[in-house]
């Protein structure tokens, strides 16, 4: 069985998705708790705010930093202290607040070493998936990045049923029971083969990287991927409940939890079909369908039609991050670590712009979470536009891809 694990690719794309599932557990369990910090630690809302800010730019740092430190550590020394982060700031969560004499100083430092872990995940998993020799690179891609979809799904249910039957002030149980999760892709890790991302004299500095016109396009189009799917994610809930005049429950359930589920579907459908379902057309279809659905959320004025268009501008994202790492992986083959690591941190960049033009251009019209939204349309319309300009080559890249040439 050892030896299966240690030889065998199947067994890294496996400890793959569960490493997109410890990303989702870092990213969405602790604003679960949002509220039990406020009333337990006597928090303040600024301060609550506060802590989410850290983990995003903390993130942000780390992407910008693993361009240059992980082809020097190695990869999987890299993604082994990932991991070793994540369970350290899932197990610091539920101790460090005591122990520190100040709650609010242990939750950061809490959210500082998950971040830390979550930033690292994010960069080298899907170059560590993309090196695998599979076949079909997008499906294994597209695949990969669904099982953040379904984690964050059961991040949000399991907990909600484990508040339900053990009570919410038993979270720190709950807290070290998450950190078994990346406890155990850390051993995985150190078992499972690597492989490399791409061969030493056909790698890219990253001067030679940003020197190619085409990189800048991709990093757009991630600017406006994640812009497009945290836009809608972030502000579904308080749209459904403010602009739509539903229940809190129901918004939750209709909105961020049908968004997360129908991203991942999105996901889970292109890599089952993408024999049949050419990479680009799918992006640009997905595009139209998402300004549909922006369109559909905003003006219907019916909350049932109005919650089916937040579900559904799920269903329309799901391709849009994987699918550019793809297509980015064919043009760039020697782009390496500082590629994955710059087209993340434009993928950062984007979901935190994106819920705040939403947030700015709401205000700006006396706090009309319509036209927030309506604002964002920008970003599928810019990748529409930015798909398109890539021009025919990239079908050519991707049946490269397919036969192992690329």
């Amino acid at each position: 069985m050892l030896h299966a694990v240690r030889s065998k690719y199947e067994h890294t794309i496996y400890a793959g998705y569960l490493g997109y599932i410890t990303q989702a557990i870092v990213n969405n369990f602790a604003p679960l708790l949002f509220l039990t910090f406020a009333r337990d630690y006597r928090l303040s809302l600024d301060q609550i705010t506060l802590l989410t800010t850290v983990n995003f730019f903390v993130q942000l740092c780390v992407d910008l930093a693993s361009a240059k430190v992980m082809d020097r550590i190695g990869y999987r020394k890299g993604i082994v202290g990932a991991h070793l982060f994540a369970a350290l700031g899932l197990v610091g969560m539920a101790f460090l607040p005591d122990l520190l004499g100040s709650a609010y100083a242990g939750l950061m430092v809490s959210v500082v070493l998950y971040a830390i872990g979550g930033g690292i995940v994010e960069v080298l998993v899907s170059p560590i998936i993309e090196s695998c020799p599979t076949q079909k690179k997008e499906a294994a891609m597209s695949l990969l990045h669904s099982f953040y979809c379904w984690g964050h799904v059961f991040v949000v249910l399991a907990s909600t049923v484990f508040f339900r039957l053990c009570g919410v002030g038993n979270w720190k149980v709950l807290a070290c029971m998450w950190a078994l999760v990346p406890l155990f892709n850390l051993f995985y890790f150190s078992l499972v083969p690597l492989y490399p991302v791409a061969g030493g004299s056909e790698e890219l500095s990253v001067k030679g990287l940003f020197c190619q016109k085409i990189f800048w396009l991709f990093l757009v189009v991630m600017i406006c991927a994640g812009a497009s799917e945290q836009a809608m994610s972030q502000w579904a809930s308080a749209f459904a409940e403010a602009g739509l005049q539903v229940s809190k429950t129901a918004g939750d359930l209709a909105g961020p939890c049908a968004f997360a589920l129908l991203m991942g579907s999105s996901r889970a459908v292109y890599a089952k079909y993408s024999d049949r379902l050419p990479l680009k057309r799918y992006m640009k279809t997905s595009a139209v369908l998402c300004i549909v659905c922006y369109i559909v959320a905003v003006f219907s004025g019916h909350p049932v039609i109005g919650l089916l268009g937040c579900a559904l501008c799920g269903f329309s994202v799901g391709i849009f991050w994987p699918g550019t790492f793809s297509i980015a992986a064919g043009r760039l083959p020697g782009g390496g670590t500082a590629m994955y690591a710059f087209m993340a941190l434009a993928g950062d960049v984007g979901c935190s712009s994106g819920p705040t033009v939403v947030g700015l251009v709401a205000s700006a019209f006396g706090g009309d979470l319509k036209m927030g939204l309506a604002a964002a349309m920008i970003f599928p319309v810019m990748i529409l536009i930015g798909i398109s300009l890539l021009g025919a080559r990239g079908s050519d890249c991707k049946e490269r891809r397919k036969h192992g040439t690329a």
